[in-house]
């Protein structure tokens, strides 16, 4: 559901992201640490990956990659090469822009210096319009 120009537009978004992205593969990075990725298929044995643009590489908490793997086969998967690593695989064509930005967030913050992510949420808290409360 979502294609390039989406998943390009929604790393943009996030603070200090460099675009290292070609026209054969997608990489974004924030001051230097990647966070996500095209994954690259090894289709002939023996043989260089080629890079997919349709499936996204993307960094996780260790302690979540499990249960986004879980949570729809569908549109998250993983192979030998990122086992125990803390990654996930992303169908471009099953995700939802809404999910994707999730991923994408969450991956931003898990390579991000903590600095960088808490000066962030403490602009985005700052930004939003405060909620009033029903009268009692």
């Amino acid at each position: 559901m979502v294609n390039i120009q989406t998943v390009r537009r929604i790393a943009a978004s996030l603070p200090e992201t460099e675009d290292l992205s070609t026209t054969l593969a997608l990489r974004f990075e924030v001051r230097g640490k990647g966070y996500a990725w095209s994954w690259h298929e090894r289709v002939e044995p023996k043989r260089p990956r080629r890079p997919r643009l349709d499936v996204l590489a993307v960094r996780c908490p260790p302690e979540e990659k499990e249960a986004i793997l879980f949570s729809d086969p569908k549109k998250f998967f993983t192979e030998d090469h990122y086992r125990g690593f803390p990654a996930v695989l992303a169908r471009l064509d099953n995700i939802s822009a809404k999910e994707m930005r999730a991923l994408l967030t969450a991956a931003w913050r898990c390579q991000a210096p903590r600095a960088l992510v808490k000066a962030t949420m403490a602009k985005q808290r700052a930004t939003r319009p405060a909620r009033s409360r029903a009268p009692d």
